[in-house]
């Protein structure tokens, strides 16, 4: 039997070592794999963190605690502005941290939203949790879907992005022209064909999603869905319809996958840890969605300002800016005249 050439073999390892150098410089999206691999990684060691440590048991999150972890996130993603900085310079950075504030100020309406929910199905507070966290996987993923599919249609039918800009207009000229509706959760379409067409419990049983329960007809033990996850699906649904808004409006201001992507999930993140401090304080944001309309009017007319004026695109360090004052001046009117009004009663009860 012949042995095997030594140096056959040492040529093979490296010949294989330089693929996966190959695979991990390789372009998805526009933006190498190792760049993407580095951020799944630290959203999974978050999320393990999150589940697997800070809240491996069922317990009731205080403010205290909701303001600390979202500390975390927030300096987290400021952070992970700084490594966009590294890797692709000023002007990206400028556009990953906008995009970041838009993203999570969008969201404070899901907030309110998912509040609704909890209060709907009175799921208790140490119960509440669990219903984000897997909410968060699925955003992960539908969010991922959303962006993909509309880089690739702006990077094959570039006027697209006009289409996002003057929708994000029309979306926030609608914003303030129209008075919102309250919500009747009862009505929601999904919840009645989801209560008609699957067997669900008329009560909660601890933090499962799912139980094995007898059939009232045949008396054999089927699988049964609980309230639990009825509210997921919503906050899920709710979480999509958002996205309608909160991806174009993120593509208007950068169409680097890469950038919209870690900005949206960042963003989501923090402010799921957020919502256990700013459920019971959201009456205090009152005024916050005419700020809100007025910046979705102000990210959709970037476009065809940069457009009149001859620019390449909008500077990015003006976006920002105006940005934060429009936030900035909507946050303070807010808090200004709701100073002394009082919580929701449905915004208090899904607190409690």
């Amino acid at each position: 039997m012949s042995c095997p050439d030594p140096g056959s073999l040492i040529s093979s390892q490296f010949l294989q070592e330089r693929s996966n150098l190959e695979f991990l410089f390789s372009l998805f999206l526009g933006t190498p794999v190792w760049l993407w691999l580095t951020f799944i990684s630290i959203v999974v060691a978050l999320l393990v963190f999150d589940l697997g440590i800070l809240n491996k048991d069922d317990h009731e999150i205080g403010v205290s605690e909701s303001l600390r972890l979202s500390a975390l996130y927030i300096t987290l993603g400021v952070a992970f502005g700084g490594f966009v900085w590294w890797q692709f310079g000023g002007q990206s950075a400028a556009e990953y941290m906008t995009a970041f504030v838009v993203e999570k100020t969008l969201a404070l309406d899901n907030v309110f939203v998912i509040a609704l929910i909890f209060s709907f199905f009175a799921i208790p507070r140490m119960y509440q949790h669990r219903v984000l966290f897997w909410g968060i996987l699925g955003v992960i993923v539908l969010r991922g879907i959303m962006i993909g599919l509309g880089a690739t249609l702006i990077s094959q039918y570039g006027w697209i992005l006009y289409i996002f800009a003057a929708f994000l207009v029309f979306t926030g000229v609608r914003m303030l022209m129209i008075k919102e509706k309250e919500t009747d959760m009862s009505q929601n379409p999904v919840l009645k064909f989801m209560r008609k067409r699957f067997r669900v419990t008329e009560e909660l049983h601890g933090h499962d999603f799912f139980v094995k329960k007898p059939d009232p007809k045949s008396g054999k033990i089927v699988r049964w869905m609980t309230p639990l996850f009825l509210a997921l699906v919503l906050i899920e649904i709710a979480d999509l319809v958002f996205a309608v808004d909160s991806v174009p409006a993120v593509f208007a201001i950068t169409t680097d996958p890469y950038i919209v992507y870690t900005s949206n999930i960042f963003a989501i993140l923090g402010l799921r840890a957020l919502y256990f401090a700013l459920a019971a304080v959201l009456h205090r944001f009152e005024y916050l969605k005419q700020a809100l309309a007025i910046l979705l009017v102000f990210i959709g007319s970037k476009i065809f300002i940069a457009d009149l004026m001859g620019w390449e695109k909008f500077p990015a360090v003006w976006s920002l800016g105006i940005t934060f004052a429009i936030l900035g001046a909507g946050v303070a009117w807010s808090l200004w005249k709701t100073r002394n009004d009082t919580p929701n009663k449905h915004i208090t009860s899904a607190a409690e």
